[in-house]
């Protein structure tokens, strides 16, 4: 098979979706792979790389488009990138569709294959896919709101970990999963003041014995949710359904019982946002204030530190590459249950029932598009 990657052109987006050493295993496979210059110098990888890897180098994204059956990338294609895209070609990258409907819709007019990193499961209903970065954006939530707490970024003027003789910072992190949990993580380390909510009785079971009293587990409810906030200086929005939207657990009427200059951090907001104020930034203009209250909602917050993200995505995303290209995509989908939840668009069907039903596609179960 013919694989390709381009230059992400998201703003600040710096990952690549393979690193030499992905192109590497490809061509070890039999598989010719075409680069587009430029493309992996945001993680210090230059076109020599990947040629003495064994890529070709392209001119320009359009003749990678244009040549490859599979188009291997990290953020969802963007307008001039799907006008680009054509029916038999496979897609592989994060797509995020539920609350995105142009982009659906240019997928489901191109005729693509469009297997999406963040629906791919694993043993025990697991995101392997997403995980690193998930963990990468858990533990940048905690970075990015302590410099939003910082007086001159808009905030309160409060430092996490406190000093002797001053009360840390209080944070607040909605979501024990991954994203939650790394977030947790790098706010104990810090000396913060950290509670932890979720729906889960396991996950809370299982994040109270892990920080062993380090920090608060609360069920989460609405009352439990406005309570907390209230009293945040840092609130970190960790919650996910598996390619559906968010669901908005802070509302506005929250943002007014908090301390002005306090801080929200959107780590859902790839997925629409849960709070009812976020709507996407970029790393260019990461935070906008609302109420008084500064709101971060960068939605590539991974790739703002591209060398660490693309090595740990591709550590998980080549092996299905791999796959793909070996057995091409209705063979690879069909030997392995997992790869098969990632398909999201195929020839202009909606193959992921999440987002069929959020945006209103008819759904056509996978088993159907692999037969």
């Amino acid at each position: 098979m013919l694989v390709g990657t381009v230059r992400e052109i998201k703003n600040h987006e710096y990952r690549v979706g393979l690193t030499p050493e992905s192109v590497r295993e490809l061509t070890a496979h039999g598989h010719a792979v075409l680069v587009e210059t430029g493309a992996g110098l945001g993680i210090g990888a230059a076109d020599e790389a990947y040629a003495a890897a064994g890529a070709t180098i392209a001119p320009d994204a359009a003749a990678v488009f244009s040549a490859c059956e599979m188009i291997v990338k990290v953020k969802e294609p963007q307008a001039v990138e799907r006008a680009q895209l054509r029916q038999g070609q496979i897609l592989y990258t994060y797509l995020h569709l539920a609350p995105d409907p142009e982009q659906t819709a240019d997928l489901v007019k191109s005729g693509v294959t469009a297997i999406a990193y963040e629906t791919v499961t694993g043993p025990g209903n697991t995101l392997p896919l997403l995980k690193p970065m998930s963990q990468v954006a858990g533990r940048m939530a905690i970075q990015a709101g302590a410099t939003a707490l910082e007086k001159a970024h808009g905030g309160r003027g409060v430092l996490l970990g406190g000093v002797p003789g001053v009360q840390p910072g209080k944070v607040v992190v909605i979501g024990g999963g991954v994203v939650g949990f790394n977030a947790a993580q790098m706010a104990v380390g810090l000396g913060a003041d950290v509670t932890i909510l979720d729906r889960d009785a396991d996950v809370l079971e299982r994040l109270d014995n892990h920080f062993e009293g380090r920090v608060r587990t609360v069920y989460s409810n609405r009352a439990a949710v406005a309570d907390l906030v209230a009293d945040a200086d840092l609130v970190v929005g960790a919650v996910l359904i598996p390619g559906a939207a968010a669901p908005k657990l802070v509302t506005r009427d929250m943002l007014s019982a908090m301390r002005a200059g306090a801080v929200l951090v959107d780590v859902a907001i790839d997925q629409g946002g849960c709070f009812e104020t976020s709507h996407a930034t970029t790393h260019a203009e990461p935070t906008y204030v609302v109420d008084g209250i500064v709101h971060y909602c960068v939605a590539n917050m991974p790739g703002a530190v591209a060398r660490t993200s693309t090595y740990a995505l591709n550590n998980v995303t080549l092996p299905h590459a791999l796959r793909i290209a070996d057995l091409g995509w209705q063979a690879a989908l069909r030997s392995n249950p997992h790869l098969a939840a990632g398909l999201n668009v195929h020839a202009g069907k909606v193959a992921y029932e999440a987002v069929a039903r959020e945006l209103g596609y008819n759904y056509t179960p996978v088993g159907e598009l692999t037969a």
